[in-house]
C-alpha cells in the first residue's frame, strides 16, 4: 500500500503535472527515506517472526537440491511467478501489445483511440506495488526486523537491472540473481575472515552494479532498440487536441 501511495503522486507530478521524471524520481526518494524513518523510529531493532520457509517433505531434505531450490519462502517462488508473468503479459497478450505501444509512441496511440493516461497510470502503480513487495521482503524475510534505510540502495540495483536486461523480464530475473550473488559472495568472503577490508567487500553488489553497465553501454544499439522510444518523454492529450483545433 505504502508503494502505491508514493507512485500515486508520483503519477500525479508528472502525468498531470508534467514535471521532470527523473528529478521527481529523486525527490520523492529521499522523502520516502525520510518519512519511513519518522513513521519507524519506535521500531527499530525489534525483531518478528520472519516468514516461515515452505518445507516439501521429501524434497526440501535432499542434498545440495533440496534447499536450494525448495528451501525458501512463499515471496521468493511469487517472485519468480510474476517475472515469468510480466513476460508472458508483454510478449502475447493485448495487454502487453498495449502497454508496449504507449512506451513506443504515446502520440500514436492516442491517435488509435488508446487511453495513454490510463495505460501510464496503471503502469506506475504496478510498479509501486511491486517495489514496495520487493521492499517489504527486506523485513519481513531477509532481515526480520525494521532499520532505518535498511534497503541500502538496492533499489537503484533494480533500476541497473532494467538497463542490464534491456526491459525484457527474464534477462533482468538472470541479472538480478547475479547480482544476488555477489552480494552473497561478500557475506561469505567476510565469514571466511578474507583479509580484505569489510568496507570494500560491501561495496561488491553496486561495483559490479557499475561494471555491468559500462559493459552494457558500448553495446548501444541494442538498449537503443530494446528501450522504449518515449522513455522519459512528456506527454500531454490537451497539447495534442489543441495542435488539431488551432491547426490550419
Amino acid at each position: 500500500m505504502a508503494g502505491v501511495g508514493l507512485a500515486a503522486l508520483f503519477a500525479v507530478l508528472v502525468l498531470v503535472l508534467l514535471t521532470n521524471q527523473v528529478a521527481t524520481g529523486l525527490a520523492l526518494t529521499l522523502f520516502g527515506v525520510g518519512l519511513s524513518a519518522l513513521i519507524g523510529k519506535n521500531l527499530v531493532g525489534q525483531p518478528i517472526p520472519r516468514l516461515p520457509v515452505l518445507s516439501i517433505p521429501g524434497i526440501s531434505d535432499l542434498p545440495v537440491i533440496g534447499p536450494l531450490l525448495f528451501g525458501h519462502d512463499l515471496l521468493v517462488y511469487l517472485s519468480l511467478a510474476l517475472t515469468f508473468l510480466a513476460h508472458r503479459i508483454i510478449t502475447r497478450t493485448r495487454l502487453g501489445l498495449t502497454l508496449r505501444a504507449v512506451g513506443e509512441s504515446p502520440q500514436v496511440a492516442h491517435g488509435l483511440g488508446l487511453s495513454v493516461r490510463r495505460v501510464q497510470l496503471m503502469a506506475v502503480l504496478t510498479g509501486g506495488a511491486l517495489s514496495g513487495l520487493g521492499g517489504a521482503y527486506l523485513s519481513l524475510a531477509y532481515t526480520p526486523m525494521w532499520a532505518e534505510n535498511m534497503t541500502s540502495g538496492r533499489g537503484w540495483i533494480a533500476l541497473a537491472l532494467v538497463v542490464f536486461g534491456t526491459w525484457r523480464p527474464l534477462r533482468m530475473l538472470a541479472g538480478a540473481y547475479l547480482f544476488g550473488a555477489m552480494t552473497l559472495a561478500q557475506l561469505h568472503l567476510q565469514g571466511l575472515g578474507v583479509p580484505i577490508p569489510s568496507q570494500f567487500l560491501s561495496m561488491l553488489p553496486y561495483l559490479a552494479t557499475v561494471l555491468v553497465l559500462v559493459l552494457m553501454s558500448r553495446d548501444s544499439v541494442r538498449i537503443k532498440l530494446n528501450a522504449p522510444a518515449a522513455l522519459g518523454k512528456k506527454f500531454s492529450p490537451r497539447s495534442l487536441t489543441s495542435r488539431k483545433e488551432y491547426s490550419p
